[in-house]
C-alpha cells in the first residue's frame, strides 16, 4: 500500500504552517499570514540578515528567520514578550544612532522603520542621542541621499544589483565606519546611471533615499502607515509601488 508523504510543517508559536523546499521561515510565516518583524528583508531579494529585528527562537536557539531554512519539526517562537523587548531595543538603538525627526521628514507615515516603532511600542529613544553628521548627496536632478538616516540595512544595494542590474551602492567600512557609498568615481549620485523608476530609489524603508518634489504628493493623514500596521501582511510591495515617481 502506497502512502501520501506528510505535508513538510513547521511550527511557529503553536501554528502549524507548511512550507516548501527552499522557502526561509520568514517566507513560510509570510505566507501563512504570520507577521515577523523586519525592515531589511524585501520579497524576491536575496535576504543578508541586517537588521537582525526577524530573529526568532528554533528549537531554543537564536536565528534571523528571514536566513534560515524551514526544515520539518522546526518549533519555533516568534510572538514572545522577550523578543519584541529585544526588538524594540534595536529599534531605540536604530533611532538614536540616525537623524530620524519623524515629525519634519517627509517620509513621516510611509516610513517602515516609524510604523515599526509603534509596532512594538517603542515610546522613547531610550539611549542618548548620537547627532551623526553624514554627507547629503543632491547632485542628482531627481534623487537624493541623505546618509544621516541610512540604518545600513543595503536593502538598496541589492536591489540596484539584483534587479536594476547596476550596482549604484555598496557598503564600505565595518563596524562604526560602516557607510553607504556611490559605486562611482567622484563618489556622487550625478555620475550613477540610477534613475527614479529603479528599484533601488524606492525600497529604502527610512528617508536616506528621497525622491525630489515628490515627498508631500501625498498629504498626511493619508499615507500608507496612517491607514495600516506594519504586521499587515504584503506590505513591502505596497511601499514600493506607492512609492513617489516621476510620472506628473
Amino acid at each position: 500500500m502506497v502512502t501520501e508523504p506528510e505535508a513538510s510543517l513547521i511550527t511557529i508559536d503553536n501554528q502549524k504552517i507548511p512550507f516548501k523546499h527552499g522557502q526561509t521561515i520568514m517566507d513560510a510565516a509570510l505566507a501563512a499570514g504570520i507577521y515577523i518583524p523586519h525592515l531589511c528583508h524585501f520579497p524576491g531579494i536575496t535576504p543578508h540578515g541586517n537588521c537582525k529585528l526577524c530573529t526568532v527562537e528554533v528549537n531554543g536557539k537564536p536565528v534571523t528567520a528571514c536566513t534560515t531554512l524551514a526544515t520539518t519539526g522546526q518549533k519555533i517562537r516568534n510572538d514572545t514578550v522577550e523578543l519584541n523587548e529585544a526588538r524594540k531595543s534595536l529599534t531605540q538603538m536604530l533611532f538614536i544612532e540616525g537623524n530620524h525627526i519623524c515629525p519634519s521628514c517627509e517620509k513621516t507615515g510611509n516610513c517602515p522603520l516609524q510604523a515599526m516603532a509603534y509596532h512594538l511600542g517603542m515610546l522613547e529613544g531610550h539611549y542618548p542621542q548620537q547627532h551623526p553628521v553624514r554627507e547629503v548627496d543632491a547632485s542628482h536632478p531627481t534623487i537624493m541621499l541623505d546618509r544621516d538616516r541610512c540604518i545600513l540595512c543595503s536593502l538598496c544595494v541589492r536591489a540596484s544589483r539584483e534587479v536594476d542590474g547596476k550596482n549604484v551602492f555598496a557598503i564600505a567600512g565595518r563596524g562604526i565606519d560602516a557607510r553607504l557609498i556611490v559605486n562611482t568615481p567622484s563618489g556622487k549620485l550625478i555620475d550613477s546611471d540610477i534613475e527614479v523608476g529603479d528599484l533601488a530609489a524606492k525600497i529604502c524603508p527610512v528617508g536616506a533615499i528621497l525622491i525630489k518634489e515628490r515627498g508631500y504628493d501625498v498629504p498626511i493623514g493619508q499615507r500608507i502607515f496612517d491607514q495600516h500596521r506594519i504586521s499587515e501582511i504584503g506590505l513591502e510591495n505596497e511601499i514600493v509601488k506607492r512609492a513617489p515617481s516621476d510620472d506628473p
